[in-house]
C-alpha cells in the first residue's frame, strides 16, 4: 500500500504579490515548507498529488469571488511551488475528493493514507480530511505545510471537529 501527499490550492490567486489582500498567507515560508514536503514525500515513493480550486468564469462569480476563476492565471499552481507529478485535479467544492477522477486514483492506487498540506487549512484542508474520513480513508494533516488566514476561535473550532473525526496533525 502506498501514501499519497496532497497539495491543496497552491494557487497564484492565495500567494502570488498580486493577490486580494484577504489572503495574507506568508507565502515565502508556506511555499518553502511545502517544497520541502513535495521532495520528501517523492523521495520515499510516495504519490504527489495537486489540487486546484476552480470557480467557474461567470460575470457574478468575478463579482462575488474574483479569484480562482477558471481559465485565469490566478487559477494556476503557484509559480514557485515544485511540480513534480502530472497528478493534477480541479475542484469545484471544498472537499478534494469531490473530483471523481481523483477519488477514483485514491481508491485504485489503495492508499494507505493519505497526508494533507496547503491552504486554508481551515477551508479546503479540513474539508478534504473530512471527507476522506467519511469515505473511510485515513487522512492526516501536516502541520508544518498548512496555513490559515481565519481567526484563532475559528481554526480552534476546525482543529476540534478534526480530532473528533479522527484526522491527526503530524
Amino acid at each position: 500500500m502506498k501514501k499519497a501527499l496532497i497539495v491543496i490550492d497552491m494557487q497564484n490567486d492565495y500567494l502570488y504579490e498580486k493577490r486580494k489582500d484577504k489572503f495574507a498567507y506568508k507565502t515565502k515560508e508556506l511555499v518553502k515548507a511545502v517544497n520541502e514536503l513535495i521532495h520528501e514525500y517523492k523521495d520515499n515513493g510516495s504519490d504527489v498529488i495537486y489540487i486546484r480550486h476552480i470557480i467557474q468564469n461567470l460575470p457574478t462569480n468575478r463579482l462575488l469571488f474574483g479569484y480562482s476563476l477558471a481559465g485565469t492565471q490566478g487559477a494556476e499552481l503557484y509559480s514557485g511551488l515544485d511540480t513534480v507529478s502530472d497528478y493534477i485535479f480541479d475542484k469545484l467544492l471544498g472537499d478534494a475528493l469531490t473530483n471523481k477522477e481523483l477519488l477514483k486514483l485514491v481508491k485504485e492506487k489503495q492508499y494507505e493514507s493519505l497526508f494533507l498540506c496547503g491552504l486554508d487549512e481551515c477551508g479546503c484542508v479540513t474539508s478534504t480530511a473530512l471527507g476522506a474520513t467519511k469515505r473511510g480513508i485515513k487522512a492526516e494533516i501536516i502541520r508544518k505545510g498548512v496555513a490559515t488566514v481565519f481567526p484563532e476561535r475559528k481554526a480552534a473550532k476546525a482543529r476540534k471537529k478534526l480530532q473528533k473525526a479522527g484526522v491527526n496533525y503530524i
